[in-house]
């Protein structure tokens, strides 16, 4: 059983960033990503992330402001959202998938975290 731990999240005035992380208790994955849940709205795709070749997929909407990043040593993903929008208001999940193919459909990752809460203020 893999654990994943997110933190990073918080309040922030639109146009500004914040930076998630992700921590895994083991690494018996090969690909992980970041999905985002509204109030009101069904759990979405932001961005996944291959852990050996580094590949990335980003949804449309935060395409070039979200970037999605590992660090090997201490298994760990981040990612770093930076012109951030009052609709980016959500909460952040980290989720893991045993597959090595990038997905960014929820119901194919494995392990997930008890998700972080981003606020974006007007």
């Amino acid at each position: 059983q893999v654990q994943l731990v997110e933190s990073g999240g918080g309040l922030v005035q639109a146009g500004g960033s914040l930076s998630l992380s992700c921590a895994a208790s083991k690494r018996t994955f090969s690909s992980l990503g970041w999905f985002r849940q509204a109030p009101g709205k069904e759990r979405e795709f932001v961005a996944a992330i291959n852990w050996s070749g580094g590949s990335t997929y980003y949804a449309d909407s935060v395409k070039a402001r979200f970037t999605i990043s590992r660090d090997n040593a201490k298994n760990t993903i981040n990612l770093q959202m930076n012109s951030l929008k009052p609709e980016d208001t959500a909460v952040y999940y980290c989720a893991a998938r045993k597959i090595l193919a990038l997905s960014r459909e929820s119901y194919e990752y494995d392990y997930w975290g008890q998700g972080t809460q981003v606020t974006v203020s007007s």
